[in-house]
């Protein structure tokens, strides 16, 4: 005998927690599994399960979202929360890293159906409280209809810092029409049409269009009689909350319909968390300005470098410590923009920019404060989706500069050159290929001429002042098992420079910023300030053990460069900074500026922020505050002329 066969149909939404300024993108999905016969395994209670005969047709959402009432999310009077919205006071670290809503059960409590943000919250409530004799509850309950739960308060919500995701996916809300809840052996929606206020069983249709909208999931403890409007703000799929929006919780209805007939398949409505407002200003950075001596110098600018995380590594399996929404693109996003903008650079050094992000977010956003750019990605494809590859980004202010000249460099290139033009191996060997493995870790630089856009005369004391500057922008090798590799990259990068500066001219100003990877004890910080390896450096002797890797690096006394470069903050401050990479797992320097000594001096720097400020709004970077793992470096320059011969 031939078994019928079914399908469930499940209608998937999610949404990002809302910030106001920031995009929030709805992510509905819709699709079928193939179940036969076996009604016994289908869960009859979820309202988001449809059973049909056939699999999802061809379909398109339309989407509506609406803006809920005004809430009393904490009893509490002393709550920083109930008079800020900020993301700082409602991240995990403000909430103690286990906060979530409570609702108050104890029905002979004073603080009977409180709702409190968090338990610490409720625990300071609860000192106020005060017994209350009458045991008959709001709405005509009795104290007999709550004996099934335990202790003084319930969740009222899912803890925060367990949430993968910001949303408030509520199975609780309303359910989508024709679901096997409403009505399991039902194919043609007929339990509850979209324009029918009531469904087939009486009860109110929460799907009824409407330009305003009633709050059917709310907690079972809340006072029943207000009823909640909630207003509908737009139809579109993506909406960016607004001041008006902060403090209440926003609803998304998705509703997915066929291409060919036009029939509504399945609804879904979830609900969102509290609105939170923009992320406060950046702090002020304020600049420690150096001891200047010698002849008066030439034209200044400011120059910045900030790794600013790309969105692929931003993940909460390696910041566990930061809220999920606080990792989100177009949150951080906000907040680096934000902070470079405010720091007023004339040139920005930026690394791991994600090459889709790049075109859609951030040339667009500095180009409209006043800069222009290039861009160079890493040499490997893409994370899966197009884009989906970070890489080096450098800007100007078309004020200030203007471009002479501009060139990328890929490390894989430099290495397979070197393997056959310098060291005559063949690329398909075992050798070849064991050598360029070694080095082929799709690093690249970025290299730009620059001139002032308006340039500094000639003086009787000046008579060729330098009105031209090159800038160097990389992003090296970041796995701390491989040193040979980030020291064979910075030599190689400075063998280029070299032969770019000097076949221009030889008082041509450099600056080399970027992500290192390498502290300040390395093989590849001794190269830059010093010109050439000790070779007793451990990062030039490493043993492979079984001679598994093979040595990529020449003899040490080969490792050398002609520039005189200095640190500007170990020149400005003294030392280097205590931390520019700032996480859970590694403290330490790994971001540098360095300048041509001969013509080019720093005036100032500001200092990487203290361990407090840094971990005032997170355990560690990023968090609400910063929004990447790394701090932004600035300095102030000055071009100088050549110093004379000696």
């Amino acid at each position: 005998m031939n078994k019928d066969t079914y399908y469930t149909w499940q209608l998937s939404l999610r949404v990002d927690r809302p910030v106001e300024g920031c995009a929030l993108q709805s992510h509905a999905y819709m699709y079928g599994k193939k179940i036969d016969d076996r009604y016994g395994d289908i869960d009859m209670k979820t309202a988001l399960t449809k059973v049909c005969k056939e699999p999802p047709p061809q379909h398109e959402f339309s989407y509506r979202w609406f803006r809920g009432p005004e809430v009393d999310f904490c009893a509490y009077e002393d709550c920083p929360r109930r008079k800020s919205f900020s993301p700082h006071d409602w991240s995990m670290h403000a909430l103690g890293g286990s906060g979530c809503s409570l609702q108050c059960v104890s029905t002979q409590s004073s603080l009977f159906k409180s709702t409190f943000c968090n338990s610490d919250c409720f625990c300071k409530a609860w000192k106020t409280q005060y017994t209350v004799k009458d045991s008959k509850l709001k709405g005509g309950d009795t104290m007999q209809s709550y004996s099934r739960l335990n202790g003084l308060a319930t969740l009222a919500s899912t803890p925060l810092f367990q949430r993968k995701k910001s949303t408030m996916d509520d199975d609780r809300d309303e359910a989508s029409v024709g679901s096997t809840g409403a009505n399991s052996n039902n194919s043609n929606n007929s339990a509850a049409l979209p324009n029918n206020p009531y469904s087939s069983t009486g009860t109110p249709n929460p799907y009824s269009r409407s330009t305003s909208y009633t709050d059917y999931g709310a907690p079972q403890f809340e006072d029943a009689n207000p009823i909640e409007e909630w207003v509908e703000i737009s139809r579109d799929q993506i909406y960016i909350p607004t001041e008006a929006d902060v403090g209440r919780k926003l609803k998304l209805e998705a509703a997915a319909y066929s291409i060919e007939t036009g029939e509504l398949l399945m609804r879904r409505v979830i609900k969102t968390d509290l609105v939170l407002s923009r992320a406060p200003d950046p702090a002020k950075r304020n600049l420690v300005t150096a001891k200047v001596s010698g002849p008066r110098g030439g034209e200044r600018f400011r120059i910045v470098t900030y790794n600013i995380l790309a969105e692929i590594y931003a993940t909460q399996q390696q910041y566990p410590y930061c809220d999920f929404w606080a990792l989100s693109w177009d949150y951080r996003f906000q907040n680096i923009i934000r902070e470079i903008i405010d720091a007023c650079p004339d040139v920005i050094c930026m690394q791991e920019v994600q090459a889709d992000h790049y075109e859609s977010h951030i040339y667009s956003a500095l180009s409209e404060a006043g800069f222009e750019g290039v861009y160079k990605q890493k040499t490997r494809a893409s994370m899966g989706l197009a884009g989906k590859v970070d890489g080096c980004a450098l800007f100007w202010r078309r004020s200030k500069f203007h471009l002479v000249e501009s060139y990328s460099i890929e490390f894989n290139e430099l290495a397979s050159r070197q393997a056959t033009q310098v060291l005559g191996m063949n690329p398909r060997t075992e050798e070849g290929i064991s050598y360029l493995n070694r080095l082929s870790k799709d690093n690249v630089a970025q290299l730009v001429v620059l001139e002032l856009a308006q340039p500094t005369m000639s003086t009787r004391s000046n008579r060729e002042p330098i009105n031209q500057v090159c800038i160097a922008n990389t992003h090296l090798y970041s796995n701390k098992d491989f040193p040979d590799v980030k020291l064979w990259q910075t030599w190689q990068l400075l063998q280029e420079l070299e032969t770019f500066v000097m076949s221009r001219s030889h008082n041509l100003p450099l600056m080399i910023c970027g992500d290192f990877n390498s502290t300040p004890d390395t093989a590849v910080y001794d190269l830059l300030s010093r010109q050439a390896v000790h070779p007793g450096h451990p990062d030039v002797n490493m043993n492979h053990g079984d001679n598994s890797s093979p040595n990529i690096l020449p003899d040490a006394m080969s490792i050398s460069h002609s520039f005189q470069l200095g640190s500007v903050y170990s020149t400005v401050m003294g030392e280097e900074p205590r931390a520019t990479n700032y996480t859970s797992q590694f403290k330490g320097v790994l971001d540098y500026m360095w300048y041509s000594a001969n013509n080019l001096r720093p005036l100032s720097c500001a200092p990487v922020p203290e361990e407090k400020e840094l971990t005032k709004h997170g355990e560690a970077l990023p968090s609400t505050q910063y929004s990447s793992d790394h701090v932004m470096l600035i300095s102030d320059m000055q071009i100088m002329g050549s110093r004379p011969p000696s």
